[in-house]
């Protein structure tokens, strides 16, 4: 079997600065090699041409083009007809698609297209309260009613994505993300930096950044030796219109919850890594997501995460079991949770034991490479 994936982040080094979504076709990318499949990875708006081979995918990396007007139509336009020559060249069986932006909306492909649930612009909006432009919500609409099939990572993503675009329910079949686990083996559990919470993730206000402060702000009245790191790239706030968020949720920390607070910007993957190890906290108190790779990673890591009590964080953690599940609104219980774990190490201990028996369990790769082949079977067939 032959797969195409097209994307607009891939984690290589010749590429542009990847999160998420790179994060998770990467580990499918990499698992499906290893199960004898032939994957081609299409990653567009970068800033060259160029064609790269990694772990035994073939990458092709497309770059971001101007026209002198419609832009947005002749751009997928190209991607379409580029993407096409090498379906037909190499013989691609199937393509796989993100709905952020509706980027296979008005192109057609001779072969099956399944689109996974990353996150669209509507379903994000939707989740924030937030009103989509018009354009983004017809440009996903389109995208979608031309796929054979939908992947979702948790059902609450698939469900409110159907929702949304009044999709049928039978074409969605739920997939959680996975992680090659063999790479997140923690040597040392009980070795970590005491009292220091982490959060990782784009500076932005749909990530409870904001609340963050505030939960940060009591943490420190109670324990002054707490300090908190935050590793992401700093946003465009949509509210204010402010370039850089991260300048908002600075303003809320108190003086001396200021002291205490390291933003450290975009980092490493293998960096970021190593931040978790050193955590005694991972902190997630996001109100949008579809699932959270930063999550499940730390979990690997046998780290203690307090998430967001939002719906797809119910399918990655039992309250109180392997992790901690609050609303990012309430930011007494959620400072109340981290102190909690501050203050008892053998709690820290099993909720990181549980939490890593969980990821063996649901987001091991190599085993959810398996479920996602034979569902790419039964479309091709």
């Amino acid at each position: 079997m032959k797969i195409g994936f097209i994307t607009p982040e891939y984690p290589h080094a010749q590429l542009n600065v990847a999160a998420g979504i790179g994060t998770s076709i990467k580990n499918l990318a990499v698992a499906l090699v290893k199960k004898g499949i032939t994957v081609t990875v299409f990653v567009y708006q970068q800033n060259s041409d160029a064609i790269i081979f990694d772990e035994g995918v073939t990458i092709h990396k497309i770059a971001k083009k101007q026209y002198r007007f419609l832009t947005w139509y002749y751009y997928r336009l190209q991607l379409q007809n580029h993407i096409n020559t090498i379906v037909a060249q190499q013989k691609i069986d199937l393509i796989e698609a993100p709905d952020w932006t509706g980027i296979t909306a008005f192109m057609r492909f001779k072969v099956p297209l399944v689109i996974r649930f990353h996150g669209s612009d509507a379903y994000f909006c939707k989740l924030e309260n937030r009103k989509q432009k018009f354009k983004n919500f017809l440009f996903e609409k389109l995208a979608l009613k031309k796929a054979s099939a939908f992947i979702a990572p948790t059902t609450f993503a698939g469900e409110e994505t159907a929702k949304i675009f009044r999709l049928d329910k039978s074409k969605i079949k739920t997939i959680h993300y996975g992680l090659q686990i063999e790479n997140f083996v923690n040597q040392s559990p009980l070795n970590y930096n005491k009292n220091t919470i982490l959060y990782i993730g784009t500076i932005i206000r749909k990530k409870g950044v904001f609340e963050l402060a505030e939960i940060f702000n009591k943490v420190v009245e109670i324990n002054p030796e707490a300090t908190l790191i935050l590793i992401g790239n700093d946003a465009f706030d949509i509210q204010t219109g402010s370039s850089s968020t991260y300048k908002l949720v600075e303003n809320l920390f108190s003086n001396e919850a200021k002291k205490n607070v390291n933003y450290l910007g975009k980092v490493s993957y293998s960096e970021v890594k190593n931040h978790i190890k050193n955590a005694h906290i991972c902190v997630f108190p996001s109100f949008a997501e579809t699932l959270g790779m930063v999550t499940i990673e730390s979990m690997a890591l046998q780290k203690p995460v307090v998430n967001t009590s939002i719906g797809w964080a119910k399918e990655l953690i039992t309250d109180g079991v392997d992790g901690f599940l609050v609303h990012p609104s309430n930011t007494d219980l959620y400072a109340k949770r981290i102190l909690e774990l501050f203050s008892n190490k053998k709690l820290c201990e099993t909720i990181g034991v549980h939490a890593r028996a969980k990821v063996e369990t649901l987001f091991d790769i190599t085993k959810n490479a398996e479920v996602n082949i034979q569902y790419y079977k039964s479309i091709i067939e």
